[in-house]
């Protein structure tokens, strides 16, 4: 059993680039599916499908995308900022830039999962899910 399926979630992502798989399987939640959406509305991910199964959890399938000269994975780094042992938030003023804008930062707030871009707009802080480059 572990303590932090969003972690587990980003750790699965994280080695099936680096191994070079094109597809990643996952057990879904509300809030990965939401962490998927950002990343396939970012361009991270070629594609994703929201699958159910027998115990009624459900389970995401991710096809990873890579650069089509050079085989290098799209997502550079995946990073879980905010963890169970230790929350981090920041206010609509204080959200973090990510190389400079060239990454994002996954925020849940009470408006839901969002950029911390798209959250600075909205002027909602909330907790720091990951930072993605």
């Amino acid at each position: 059993m572990f303590t932090d399926p969003i972690a587990d979630f980003l750790t699965r992502i994280r080695n099936a680039n680096s191994a070079g798989h094109r597809v990643v399987d996952a057990p879904a939640s509300n809030m990965k599916k939401e962490i998927t959406k950002i990343l396939f509305d970012q361009g991270y991910i070629l594609s994703y499908k929201f699958e159910e199964t027998e115990n009624h959890q459900g389970s995401i399938k991710i096809a990873l995308k890579y650069d089509k000269l050079s085989k290098e994975p799209v997502i550079k780094e995946i990073q879980r900022i905010s963890t169970p042992g230790l929350r981090k938030y920041s206010d609509s003023d204080n959200l973090p830039r990510i190389l400079n804008g060239l990454g994002i930062s996954i925020v849940s707030t009470s408006h839901g999962v969002m950029t911390g871009k798209q959250a600075a707009k909205d002027n909602v802080g909330g907790e720091l899910i990951c930072y993605v480059y």
